[in-house]
């Protein structure tokens, strides 16, 4: 803030202070350099504020979501498997247990053959048919969130785009004013030197006038764009995170809803695993 700063910060950048030719000339040059800065900052600011929108980065939103997504799909798939797999573990250790080491080492082949032959494939079918009812659930609800997503990013992108066409000219304004003060500063510095005449003081009173409002307006625009581009930015996370939420849960009632038909073929294929594993002992 200016009353923090020195005093001789206002005396060698206030053109109204200025003596001279020399010393209105050297006064004007750092305001020329401001009123770019400000600008520039406010066109980097437009420009970060725009970037989430472009095509490239839209295309990012859907694939991150679609890669996520294909990620839950693929946990869902294994721990399908891992039920089955976990079943016939059981069964095995249940026998093992029951089983010597020389009767265990005799039978161990033939079960193995009984089972890859009579269980294994049902349970495969079983959780090919689980997979792909959750992956068809899974691809009905991805569509819906993709398009709700893109409908919110659609709607956020005509806002923002509402925005820097209103802030873009503020940002010019701050350009055209230094381009003026230049002018200005060259124009003392070609007058010579010595007391500065009052058409000349009269003009720095007035630029420096201007560049205290412009510059007042264009690093409160900054400050208030610099929040609205946060407030962007967490709008299109949430709006992502609502669409992974979103198909995600429609996956969950999807396993909900298939669990009891699910748990019934696995204890099927226990109870056919353990009736092959008796067969040997009650012939």
């Amino acid at each position: 803030m200016a009353h923090d700063l020195p005093g001789w910060v206002a005396e060698l950048t206030d053109p109204r202070r200025a003596q001279t030719l020399d010393e209105l000339a050297d006064r004007l040059v750092p305001l020329a350099e401001h009123a770019i800065d400000v600008s520039r900052r406010l066109q980097a600011l437009l420009n970060e504020l725009n970037d989430p929108f472009k095509r490239e980065a839209l295309y990012g939103r859907v694939e991150r979501l679609k890669d996520r997504v294909g990620e839950a799909l693929e946990e869902i798939a294994g721990e399908i498997a891992a039920s089955g797999e976990e079943r016939l573990e059981r069964v095995w250790a249940d026998w093992t247990g029951r089983t010597g080491p020389d009767d265990h080492a005799s039978r161990e082949r033939e079960l193995r053959r009984l089972l890859d032959s009579d269980v294994v494939p049902v349970l495969a079918r079983q959780q090919e048919e689980v997979a792909e009812r959750v992956s068809a659930r899974t691809s009905a609800a991805m569509e819906t969130a993709t398009q709700i997503l893109l409908t919110r990013v659609e709607e956020l992108a005509k806002a923002v785009t509402d925005l820097i066409h209103e802030v873009l000219p503020l940002a010019r304004e701050g350009l055209t004013l230094a381009s003026r003060i230049s002018t200005l500063s060259s124009h003392a510095r070609k007058s010579g030197r010595g007391p500065i005449p009052d058409e000349l003081k009269e003009a720095g009173r007035e630029t420096a006038r201007a560049f205290d409002e412009a510059v007042a307006r264009l690093e409160l625009e900054w400050s208030a764009l610099g929040a609205r581009s946060a407030s962007v930015r967490a709008a299109l996370r949430g709006a992502e995170e609502a669409a992974f939420s979103q198909v995600t849960e429609e996956m969950t009632r999807c396993v909900e809803e298939l669990a009891p038909e699910h748990v019934r073929a696995l204890n099927a294929a226990e109870a056919k695993a353990r009736s092959l594993f008796e067969e040997p002992s009650q012939g």
